[in-house]
């Protein structure tokens, strides 16, 4: 039986340079309850991990997704691709994806993205609301977001396309949910938290980046942003 819903974490946790290993002060970390530490994620095979076993030992930036059909997150997820596992492991910092489909989802979606680091899915989205992810569009000015190649129009169209060309016809996921991204560990601590007010609104990696001390990635290179 799962545990009483607790109030979630909406309080958002920054910081103007990259986080101590060990928290030093109230004001660098606040404490992930161990209720949702202990709340499961799928891997690609569909064996439950316990959440906070995926960064007991070291920090992990956590990037939350809305769903697998979203062209915004394909196309960040693509760009998170491109940190090479070597900056990742001189700052000794774990990169995880989790998305809230059914984890048959998972193998195809690494495929189209190229991504290869960790990756999990919480189908029921009790973690989404345990962190306070939002659900719907909050209206809110997010800038040109670095990572979104495609205009909506042609993004919606590739994304209907996957939809009814998939083997399994769904959404892969709750369309209305938000994502954010967050850095915690080693062990259940909050360094930051970022939620999502919209579809557009996901932090900037290389930003994320630097608050770990992992080398900025030049995510430049690729196709301009194409319109129809």
């Amino acid at each position: 039986m799962a545990a009483p819903s607790e109030a979630p974490v909406t309080r958002q946790v920054s910081g103007h340079a990259a986080p101590a290993p060990v928290p030093s002060g109230p004001e660098s970390w606040q404490p992930l309850a161990a209720a949702v530490a202990e709340l499961p994620v799928l891997d690609a095979s569909g064996r439950p991990v316990p959440f906070g076993e995926l960064f007991r030992e070291r920090r992990a930036i956590v990037v939350f997704v809305r769903h697998f059909l979203c062209y915004i997150c394909k196309e960040y997820v693509e760009d998170l691709a491109k940190i090479p596992k070597s900056f990742l492991q001189e700052a000794n910092v774990t990169l995880i994806v989790i998305g809230q489909s059914s984890y048959h989802h998972i193998e195809p979606f690494c495929k189209l993205t190229g991504y290869s680091h960790e990756i999990y899915v919480d189908p029921e989205r009790e973690i989404y609301k345990r962190l306070g992810m939002k659900r719907g569009e909050e209206i809110a000015s997010s800038g040109q977001s670095p990572h979104v190649k495609s205009n909506i129009l042609l993004g919606s169209i590739r994304s209907l396309w996957r939809a009814v060309t998939g083997p399994l016809f769904d959404f892969q996921g709750d369309p209305a949910q938000q994502g954010g991204t967050l850095i915690l560990g080693p062990g259940n601590n909050i360094h930051f938290i970022h939620h999502d007010r919209n579809r557009l609104d996901h932090k900037p990696i290389n930003s994320v980046l630097q608050l770990v001390g992992v080398q900025h990635v030049d995510f430049t290179s690729r196709p301009s942003v194409i319109h129809v």
